[in-house]
């Protein structure tokens, strides 16, 4: 018990570190949370400090839900990814190191999926990019995915904690994205103009 209580720790806190505040504070002199939407995730990198910062903060928050699932391997220890996982997301979306104000859960469960089940985390990212490119719209993109990541892992997927955990995680990623529908159907929704 006390080695899955580490687990669930350890990933918390890999979930917390704010890199887009790290690297628009070291690398640009800027407080990211008083610019744009003030979130502290990829989306907002992307639209503040441009797209070197927006790939480097994306693929950071993916890595630290990757190897917040891959802990109970790396210690040894039966525990599924997925579960691992969950606690780095949390810390992402409310992170201790940032006054538990973080993402919104897209790069980070991305990072959990990609190590518990890499062919559903390229089908994934695969939903996601085609209907970026159809809408324009990364909150809608963001949501479609979540909700390809429940089909496809009900066809794919060898269990149904999998299905389950992904079901979670896409009514939480929902839930972080309510204010982006709101502003999708009042067609306020900012647009990427990248793709």
């Amino acid at each position: 018990m006390g080695e899955i209580i580490l687990i669930i720790l350890l990933s918390y806190l890999l979930g917390s570190i704010p890199f887009a505040l790290l690297v628009g504070k070291i690398g640009y002199g800027i407080d990211i949370r008083q610019h744009g939407s003030g979130n502290l995730g990829g989306t907002n990198t992307f639209r503040t400090l441009g797209k070197k910062a927006g790939l480097i903060v994306s693929a950071a928050d993916v890595l630290k839900g990757t190897l917040a699932a891959s802990l109970p391997v790396l210690l040894d220890i039966d525990l599924h990814p997925f579960i691992a996982g969950i606690p780095a997301v949390i810390g992402h979306c409310y992170p201790i190191f940032a006054k538990f104000k973080g993402g919104k859960a897209v790069a980070t469960s991305g990072g959990v999926l990609l190590f518990a089940e890499p062919l559903l985390f390229l089908l994934v990212l695969l939903t996601f990019f085609l209907t970026l490119y159809i809408s324009k719209y990364v909150s809608l993109s963001s949501i479609v995915a979540g909700i390809g990541s429940v089909v496809l892992s009900w066809l794919l997927a060898d269990d149904l904690i999998t299905t389950y955990i992904l079901i979670g995680f896409t009514l939480f990623l929902v839930y972080r994205h309510r204010q982006n529908i709101v502003r999708i159907a009042k067609k306020t929704e900012p647009k990427v103009k990248w793709i």
